[in-house]
């Protein structure tokens, strides 16, 4: 059946409110389907952060990691021990020095010197009671006799070997002493480690005491 010029104009618009409503409901739900997703997307990277924080924090431990080693930080710098000692640095060096011109002096000697010059080259070296002992012993009598019959001259060398103890006022150094003695028999050498006691203070010692370093040891 022919449709009147009317009837067909009224038909297509029909038609076009028909597929406008067919398209409107079509697209919508993919629309809310689709803003869904985005709103879902958005979030994950919140998420994930409270994991993020958990692994930077410092002193969190997980299965996998391995606990920090502790460590224990050590001083920078010079540490000057002297302040700890009742002498300088240059005391003991002072000290030193006096206890090895002594030593020296102490095996060096010839079989044409007194004990009166024996004694007085260590001039202010050692202390007056020393100084007592030290002629004493030059002069005991089978030394001295021995020393002039054989016609002995000796040569002394000293070299410290440590600090065995140290005081207020003193200063205890062990010390190897080399003789090269000459004579009538030949040439000997030898050498003896002693135990030299020195007292004083700053630059001022002087040698008080010497012994066996063994005997110190009994």
């Amino acid at each position: 059946m022919d449709l009147s010029p009317a009837q067909q104009k009224a038909v297509f618009v029909l038609v076009v409110v028909v597929l406008a409503a067919l398209g409107y409901w079509l697209i919508l739900p993919k629309l809310s389907h689709s803003g869904g997703h985005a709103a879902a997307d958005s979030t994950s990277p919140t998420a994930s952060a409270p994991a993020s924080a958990e692994a930077s924090a410092p002193g969190t431990t997980g299965t996998t990691e391995t606990p920090a080693s502790t460590v224990t930080a050590t001083p920078t710098g010079n540490v000057n021990i002297y302040s700890w000692l009742p002498f300088s640095q240059q005391g003991l060096a002072d000290a030193a020095s006096v206890t090895l011109k002594f030593s020296v002096d102490y095996n060096s000697f010839t079989y044409t010197e007194s004990s009166a010059a024996y004694v007085a080259k260590m001039g202010g070296l050692i202390t007056g009671q020393l100084a007592t002992t030290l002629q004493a012993s030059y002069s005991t009598p089978g030394v001295a006799t021995l020393r002039t019959d054989q016609k002995q001259i000796s040569t002394g060398t000293a070299a410290i070997n440590s600090l065995r103890a140290f005081g207020p006022s003193s200063l205890t150094f062990i010390v190897t002493t080399g003789q090269h003695l000459v004579s009538s028999q030949g040439t000997t050498n030898g050498s003896t480690q002693y135990a030299v006691t020195v007292t004083g203070s700053g630059s001022s010692w002087q040698v008080d005491d010497i012994e066996l370093a063994s005997a110190g040891n009994s």
